[in-house]
């Protein structure tokens, strides 16, 4: 399965956290789904494009759960879940989004801005991991919980299904975020029951830069749409905008096609490969580092040297491409990575 991907020529890659490596197959599909219909009908090349971007939703659903006509194409997570929150309605007693301190800052900017919106913004500082931790901070004023299904300076895992479900009962819509989960841990959005789904395939799904999504399963309606939110695109009656009926009402203007077409081959190499399989591997080499219990973490090894700089210069002269947070060293294992990576790393930071 290594030889799936373009790997680096030298050390180990342990950034999948924050990109993961494209499959070999990506640049001859990408030729085949952007550039030829651009080559063999110049100018009219948007029937096929189209088509593109279903396969892409098609990928999302297969992979992920749910109906292809609840997903929606987004830039990034930061643009879906503005999208999601602009198309909820709050009122003075019921009106805060409450987040984890820990959630990546994007998140937290985009709810200040909702602000605007009539939301107001709480973080909390307790362990994202303990469902306790969540039935406190969902009280009678929150209107949204956005929860990270995995933390991406901890990889701390959320109970996200037991947070939908708290949030159901108490009438919150929920949000729940799985750019640094969707590839590496098992992933079924008709089984957590979440209001909506929001993430990104630059990581462990291996797709490249700006290929986001989003999932929701309400008829939201959301401030920022553009002619591919109407429910019919090439109607052009500046008079006359109607939602599209499916998740595309979240769409906005004129769609990027490029990164989706791209973002599918790695969505559809990862599904075959199987998410299973890739958890399986990935905790049989962080074992060989570290053996201690996995259970509550994502698929990120976030360790803390005695000594940051001897540790770095170790791993750097190792060949291994990594990064740091603060006083974490983030190190993530995918497919492609193999035992002799596992080895050197345990090496350098031993």
């Amino acid at each position: 399965m290594i030889d799936l991907f373009e790997r680096p020529p030298s050390g180990p890659y342990l950034l999948s956290h924050s990109a993961g490596l494209m499959p070999k197959t990506a640049r001859r599909e990408f030729e085949a789904g952007f550039f030829d219909p651009w080559l063999s009908q110049p100018g009219e090349s948007w029937p096929k494009w189209l088509a593109a971007t279903d396969d892409f939703r098609s990928a999302l659903a297969g992979l992920l759960g749910g109906r292809m006509a609840d997903w929606c194409p987004q830039p990034n997570v930061s643009t879906a879940l503005f999208s999601l929150l602009s198309g909820l309605t709050v009122t003075p007693d019921r009106n805060a989004i409450v987040m984890s301190s820990h959630a990546f800052p994007s998140l937290g900017f985009v709810a200040q801005m909702a602000e605007r919106l009539g939301f107001r913004l709480r973080l909390f500082d307790g362990d994202p991991g303990d469902i306790a931790t969540w039935d406190e901070v969902l009280t009678a004023d929150v209107a949204v919980v956005v929860a990270m299904h995995v933390h991406s300076n901890t990889s701390v895992v959320s109970p996200v299904a037991e947070i939908a479900a708290l949030a159901r009962a108490r009438g919150i819509f929920s949000i729940i975020d799985v750019a640094q989960s969707a590839g590496i841990l098992p992933i079924d959005v008709m089984a957590w029951q979440a209001d909506a789904l929001v993430g990104s395939c630059l990581k462990w799904l291996c797709g490249g830069p700006g290929a986001g999504f989003l999932w929701c399963r309400h008829d939201l309606k959301p401030l920022n749409v553009g002619w591919f939110s109407h429910d019919n695109p090439f109607e052009f009656d500046i008079r006359g905008f109607r939602y599209a009926p499916d998740a595309r009402r979240f769409w906005g203007g004129t769609p990027s096609v490029a990164p989706y077409v791209l973002a599918t081959t790695g969505i559809r190499t990862i599904a075959g490969i199987g998410v299973e399989t890739i958890l399986r591997h990935n905790r049989a080499l962080i074992a060989r580092i570290d053996p201690s219990d996995r259970t509550g973490k994502g698929g990120t090894l976030c360790y803390r040297p005695v000594d940051m700089e001897k540790t770095m210069t170790a791993l750097t002269d190792a060949g291994g491409r990594f990064d740091r947070r603060g006083d974490v060293l983030r190190l993530s294992f995918h497919i492609y990575n193999t035992e002799d990576d596992a080895d050197i790393v345990a090496g350098c930071l031993a």
